[in-house]
């Protein structure tokens, strides 16, 4: 059965629209900008939301949950944070039938009301660090909205911390930045990041320094991964949060905010999709390997039965594909676009001879395998295709990396896929030239290539490329 998928190399981003269809991931909603996740899509989700909660709770922070609407006078507080919102802020005027004494906003991020609490609940230096975290959805009005990528309601975590020094507040966020989302996106999602710090134009509005995670998708362009944001004395300023020191004097806290998004499943399909259609890495697989009976045979259908359940109960996520009343060759490509790592198929002839056949979806390969050694070679290839995955996508990272020494040069690096070049050399007028011709700098490095601590460091690398 032919793919009916649109080719990636011909048209890139109706190859994404496609995928989203076939692989039953999502569908738009009535509301122009909004998504509805599908069970396959949101059980990917799911498994995505479960190890970056995880690791936030092993990073200190605990789960709370803050109100949808949010007054309008609160986002006014902080300046630049309104100026920066504005454009993408839903505004309700109206409720119960009434005319509302004061507009309420849906939710564009939470800084604003978290803060109003936090002022309530910081006064000592012994209420330090504060370490909060909220699973929510936002709502941001979205010009040209992508399924995923850009919609105008959208699932994330938002993570909001108060800290007693400067110091511990950048501390903090740096750690979310390598303990959760960098090993969240190259250990769980397979997918290789650049890690760095935006330049102010790109920074978070209201914060005084953004740290990023890129990831680079299949058509060269990058996609901001996840965030961590300092936020300097912004917002405790802004909403009078004071605390009183050892020493008995009153400080403003410092803080940070953080977040990763229902992105990160365009950043899988952009990522390890291929002609064929999706590739999950097993770690976010809902099912990592598929037991499907070639036909309708009541040997086969009982042994693809019991290989089910001997692959589950090993710890695999198996499911059984026992629907002999559809065609083989339609529900093998079905899986196919679905993106599950592995495929057994239980046919009767091969069960004659006490084999099955074995397709692992990320070469397309097939392998015939004796009955007995199923579950072993299930696990083997699950943990092979994991980090062949990640392999392929940072070998083509590299490969559409180039060091250039102009803004010229990095144009036309850039038109297909990243540049890099001394920031010294670009600077905010450089920064404005790459503007006009839909390039931004995704973020600055050390000349290392690792993150930039030191304020001011000299010899910074800007990262430019084409984003989503």
């Amino acid at each position: 059965m032919a793919s009916p998928l649109t080719d990636p190399a011909t048209d890139f981003p109706r190859w994404y629209q496609d995928v989203l269809v076939a692989a039953e991931l999502a569908d738009n909603g009535p509301v122009r900008g909004t998504m509805v996740m599908r069970p396959w899509g949101y059980a990917i989700w799911e498994l995505v939301q479960g190890e970056i909660d995880r690791r936030i709770k092993a990073a200190g922070a605990d789960n709370a949950y803050f109100p949808l609407l949010i007054p309008e006078s609160y986002l006014r507080r902080e300046a630049e944070h309104v100026e920066g919102f504005s454009p993408e802020l839903a505004v309700v005027t109206h409720g119960g039938g009434k005319e509302l004494e004061e507009p309420v906003v849906v939710r564009p991020t939470s800084e604003t009301i978290i803060n109003s609490f936090f002022a309530k609940w910081v006064h000592s230096y012994r209420d330090l660090p504060l370490l909060i975290n909220q699973w929510a959805n936002v709502v941001r009005w979205e010009l040209r909205p992508r399924v995923f990528l850009r919609t105008t309601e959208f699932l994330w975590q938002e993570g909001h911390t108060a800290h007693a020094t400067e110091r511990d507040a950048r501390d903090y966020a740096l750690r979310i930045l390598r303990e959760v989302y960098l090993p969240t996106m190259v250990d769980l999602l397979a997918i290789p990041v650049v890690t760095g710090h935006k330049t102010d134009r790109e920074r978070f509005a209201g914060a005084v320094r953004t740290w990023t995670c890129e990831g680079m998708m299949g058509d060269g362009k990058a996609l901001q991964m996840g965030t961590s944001h300092e936020l300097g004395q912004n917002f405790s300023r802004a909403f009078g949060t004071q605390f009183s020191t050892e020493t008995g004097t009153l400080e403003y806290p410092w803080q940070t905010s953080w977040g990763a998004s229902s992105r990160l499943l365009g950043a899988i399909i952009l990522c390890h999709g291929d002609a064929a259609g999706l590739r999950l890495p097993p770690a976010v697989a809902p099912a990592q390997v598929v037991v499907v009976a070639v036909r309708d045979d009541e040997g086969a259908v009982t042994a693809a039965r019991a290989l089910r359940d001997d692959l589950a109960a090993a710890g695999h996520r198996a499911r059984l594909d026992d629907r002999v009343d559809v065609g083989f060759g339609r529900r093998s490509v079905g899986w196919e676009i679905k993106g599950v790592p592995v495929r057994v198929e239980v046919g009767p002839r091969e069960l004659a001879e006490g084999q099955v056949t074995l397709v692992r979806r990320d070469t397309r390969e097939k392998a015939t395998v004796p009955l007995g050694g199923v579950v072993a070679e299930v696990g083997r290839l699950l943990g092979e295709i994991q980090q062949a995955l990640h392999d392929q996508a940072l070998a083509a990272q590299r490969a559409r990396t180039t060091r250039v020494a102009t803004v010229e040069e990095a144009v036309e690096a850039g038109g297909a896929g990243w540049a890099v070049l001394d920031w010294d050399r670009l600077g905010p007028e450089g920064e404005d030239r790459l503007g006009a011709q839909a390039l931004t700098v995704r973020c600055l490095q050390a000349p290392d290539g690792g993150l930039a601590l030191e304020e001011g460091a000299g010899g910074l690398l800007a990262v430019v490329g084409r984003a989503y």
